[in-house]
């Protein structure tokens, strides 16, 4: 987890970006925001490739925004992961912690459904490990019981 040998030397073969969108639930608590792509039968975090000329961050709000349907303000940038893909391709993800500002979800092609867990109940439900370990990661850091917005009203 973290920076990695792809980071630290050679370009990756993939370069993604995604976020963590985590909101208020009804009861106060902290939910995370996951996906199911149909494609793959997995669930995972928002994320996905960056188009020519595009920069991380701006990909990262893209594809959130297109996984999710919701607009987000990103926050602060959470370690990224990098793993072979299932095409063995060295993939490099960056992600940021993410506040959903408008929207709202439509199932579509590459996303059948959303899911806004409790970051526990995230981690069990999340297929892969490296998504799983950036919750944790978060959460060990503190970023997701202490979001750094407390507006009345927001999502």
């Amino acid at each position: 987890m973290g920076r990695s040998s792809i980071e630290m030397g050679a370009d990756p073969d993939v370069r993604a970006a995604g976020g963590v969108l985590v909101r208020k639930g009804e009861d106060g608590s902290r939910e995370v925001a996951i996906v199911h792509r149909p494609k793959y039968m997995d669930w995972s975090l928002p994320k996905g490739k960056l188009e020519p000329g595009e920069e991380w961050l701006e990909a990262a709000l893209r594809e959130v925004e297109e996984e999710t349907g919701f607009r987000a303000k990103a926050r602060r940038e959470l370690p990224s992961t990098s793993y072979k893909d299932r095409k063995g391709r060295r993939k490099l993800v960056r992600y940021w912690l993410m506040k959903p500002l408008e929207g709202g979800f439509e199932p579509h092609d590459e996303v059948d459904e959303i899911r806004w867990l409790r970051p526990e109940k995230a981690v069990k439900k999340l297929t892969y490990d490296h998504d799983k370990e950036l919750i944790r990661e978060a959460l060990r850091r503190r970023r997701l019981p202490r979001l750094p917005w407390r507006r009345r009203g927001g999502v």
